[in-house]
């Protein structure tokens, strides 16, 4: 099925306006939700951080009016959106919306895939019936960025891919933008990610905000895409270190301690298919 493509922004809008250049211009509204992927985490400026959606936001400022809200918070699980992020984003009755949660869910033991997709169509159908142009993605594989062996790899591997399946099902649904992460040709080079590996850098959340700006464009909502030119803050390699020690290698450990029951539950699922002499069904052969 082919996706109508969305109305021009000058009828998306709630009101259009004669700029002093004589071009009129489009009122967009644009609400985000999500984890800290969308929060920003990886490009710090002024004394926060700005990320791909304010970047994308800022971009849209020069051929329309926009009002921008990111209701994006560090750590937020999916049924974090649905419960404590959705409300306030439909509040803002947004034209564009961004729903990009999961990966945090993905590292989790309670790990529950019919709940999470439960929650992600219930968040997609709410902005659906407001009319709004969704945008989602399909996730990489970030067990490369890490080089993790395939003992941890494989589960993380497989809950990915239950994910993107979630996502690919609202896509079909609601026929919004979605970017595929996974085919993005820097995705997995180190300039893409900041020292954690976790989020993106700045050219990272740059890349991001320049591709979704290409994929409203091929639905009617034009502007120049915010290019790749850095502006943000260069920590140094001891700001870096300093927050990797105090941020990123705790909450490392507390998703390793998390994934580690489904890792030994497939590990021994594995070694059972391959007839290791200990499991239910090598014994079952023994007794044959």
């Amino acid at each position: 099925m082919t996706a109508e493509p969305i109305r021009p922004p000058a009828i998306l809008g709630v009101h259009s306006r004669l700029g002093a250049d004589g071009v009129s211009r489009s009122y967009v509204r644009f609400a985000a939700v999500g984890d800290s992927f969308t929060a920003g985490i990886g490009d710090p400026h002024g004394d926060g951080y700005r990320g791909w959606a304010r970047i994308l936001a800022g971009a849209m400022t020069h051929d329309h009016d926009v009002s921008f809200c990111n209701f994006a918070r560090p750590g937020s699980l999916v049924a974090d959106v649905r419960s404590e992020q959705l409300k306030a984003a439909l509040d803002h009755r947004p034209h564009v919306a961004s729903l990009i949660v999961g990966l945090n869910d993905t590292m989790r033991a309670a790990f529950d895939p019919s709940q999470i997709r439960k929650d992600l169509l219930h968040c997609a159908a709410r902005f659906a019936e407001q009319g709004t142009l969704l945008m989602t993605v399909r996730f990489h594989d970030h067990s490369k960025l890490f080089h993790l062996p395939g003992v941890l790899a494989r589960p993380l591997r497989s809950r990915t891919a239950a994910l993107n399946d979630i996502y690919d099902e609202i896509h079909q649904r609601h026929h919004g933008v979605r970017l595929d992460l996974s085919q993005h040709p820097g995705v997995y080079d180190r300039e893409f990610w900041s020292i954690d590996r976790l989020h993106p850098s700045e050219l990272g959340h740059r890349a991001v905000a320049d591709e979704f700006a290409a994929l409203l464009d091929e639905r009617g909502l034009s502007f120049d895409g915010p290019g790749f030119d850095l502006d943000g803050l260069d920590a140094t390699r001891w700001d870096e270190l300093r927050w990797v020690r105090a941020e990123v290698l705790p909450w490392i450990g507390r998703r390793v301690k998390d994934l580690g029951p489904s890792v030994a539950s497939n590990a021994v699922q594995r070694l059972t298919e391959r007839g290791s002499g200990w499991g239910p069904k090598a014994r079952a052969r023994k007794r044959a």
